[in-house]
């Protein structure tokens, strides 16, 4: 029956010319991390640490920016299907306006009072001071973040993510090159160390920004409708907040919790810290397969639902979901067949070497729940505007079970840093047949536009 109501061939060609472009984008992000992780770790293990550590605050940022861009990319995918690119504009002036506010705030932050974001993160006086300083020059970055992060987003539900990748990864380029000049002080430069690696990201920033500008006059492009920048119909932000306020919930329990599991390992010693930033930004490179994919199935059920091929669009989240297993059991043997290579590639101390070995192999089998659950709730769910369930299955199994256990290990029972480690990747596995269930329930098939919005 699904095979009937849905064309393989169209179906993979859909799949494979989002998912591969935004797999990579994501790839190359993750490897801005990697590439500062391994370059500091060169360097020395407290400034690796620092950094890590410090980009937490960026991360925070995310989460907001995310709830923002990922409301208007479900509404986007389901008006541009519909044919509605009046209304894309709109829906561009608003995310442009909220995560415009957004970074703004994040960076006054980081230039403002940025010893005290650290002791969110660490008590360690050096770690504090070192990332402080980092803070100060990368926050410039969280500036221009925002505004870029829009761009990116209406070009990718709009038919232009070839162009959306090219700039996304040219400036992760560039950035990983500025990196090893300024940390290494090449071209007869002075090694600028972390406060290198700060600046790097704040100039690629900035030219991943011009290059939305640029190339975003094109033709065939939708740009915000500046004249009307502030005045957004009623039934269209009622719409926006339907979908933005269950995900910022998401975002931030996710963000926080994950942030909070940073901040537990890290206090747990300097040793603990290191080793989980490594396997943070192995994490984060394994993930991009899912993350490409979840990506792309938001975009394809999106455009389905809004264009009112409701069968159409639940034939392909059941694919989707379905394929989500596959990246899964993938990821896991390509973690535990990484395991020995990473553990050798950067400086740490011996019994940082042994807490990394441990979490990456408790890692390995994280990566089941982790990529089906991001297809599956990230992608599928949210792209039919099933948001609320996002939010309170975190509230359930991240902040229900894993964030209280790992504290209570941590600072009460007095567990190893392995089992803290385990406690922290519990949600994601353990929400798994909820997911399913909820799946399996359909109230994802709907069309989200108005009637009369087409053009």
């Amino acid at each position: 029956m699904q095979e009937a109501i849905m064309d393989k061939k169209t179906f993979n060609r859909k799949l494979w010319k989002l998912a591969l472009p935004i797999s990579f984008q994501s790839l190359m992000l993750a490897a801005v991390a990697a590439g500062d992780a391994l370059m500091l770790g060169r360097v020395a293990q407290a400034e690796m640490t620092a950094v890590s550590l410090a980009t937490q605050v960026q991360f925070v940022q995310n989460m907001f920016l995310g709830a923002v861009t990922t409301a208007g990319s479900i509404l986007g995918a389901q008006y541009f299907g519909k044919g509605a690119k009046g209304v894309v504009r709109e829906i561009f002036n608003l995310i442009l306006a909220l995560s415009g506010a957004i970074s703004l705030l994040f960076f006054a932050a980081c230039e403002l009072v940025p010893g005290q974001l650290m002791l969110a993160f660490t008590h360690d006086g050096a770690l504090i001071s070192i990332g402080a300083d980092y803070l100060r020059i990368a926050g410039w970055s969280y500036l221009l973040t925002g505004i870029s992060q829009c761009y990116l987003t209406v070009m990718k539900v709009t038919d232009h993510v070839r162009e959306s990748v090219l700039i996304s990864s040219g400036a992760v380029v560039i950035n990983i090159l500025l990196n090893a000049v300024f940390i290494f002080g090449l071209f007869g430069l002075p090694a600028m160390s972390f406060r290198g690696a700060a600046l790097a990201t704040t100039l690629a920033r900035a030219i991943e920004l011009l290059l939305c500008l640029l190339v975003s006059t094109g033709k065939k492009h939708v740009r915000p409708d500046l004249p009307r920048f502030f005045r957004w119909r009623k039934e269209l932000w009622t719409d926006f907040r339907k979908q933005c306020l269950p995900l910022l919930g998401a975002f931030l329990l996710w963000g926080v919790g994950f942030t909070s599991y940073t901040a537990v390992i890290g206090h747990m010693g300097a040793d603990a810290a290191a080793a989980n930033s490594v396997s943070s930004v192995v994490r984060d490179l394994i993930c991009c397969a899912c993350n490409g994919i979840g990506s792309a199935a938001g975009i394809m059920v999106g455009n389905e639902l809004g264009a009112g091929r409701l069968e159409v669009g639940r034939a392909y989240g059941i694919r989707l979901k379905n394929l989500s297993w596959v990246i899964g059991f993938v990821s896991t043997a390509l973690i535990l067949a990484l395991t020995p290579l990473v553990v050798r590639m950067v400086i740490l101390t011996d019994e940082a070497r042994s807490y990394l070995t441990g979490m990456m192999v408790i890692m390995a089998f994280y990566m089941i729940g982790r990529c089906v659950n991001t297809v599956t709730i990230n992608g599928v769910l949210d792209g039919g505007g099933d948001t609320l369930f996002d939010m309170y299955s975190l509230a359930v199994t991240m902040w229900g079970i894993a964030v209280p256990l790992a504290f209570l290990g941590a600072f009460v029972f007095g567990w190893p840093v392995y089992a803290v480690y385990a406690c922290t990747c519990l949600d994601e596995v353990g929400k798994i047949p909820w997911v399913m269930l909820r799946f399996r329930k359909y109230k994802w098939v709907k069309d989200l536009t108005r009637d009369g919005s087409a053009e």
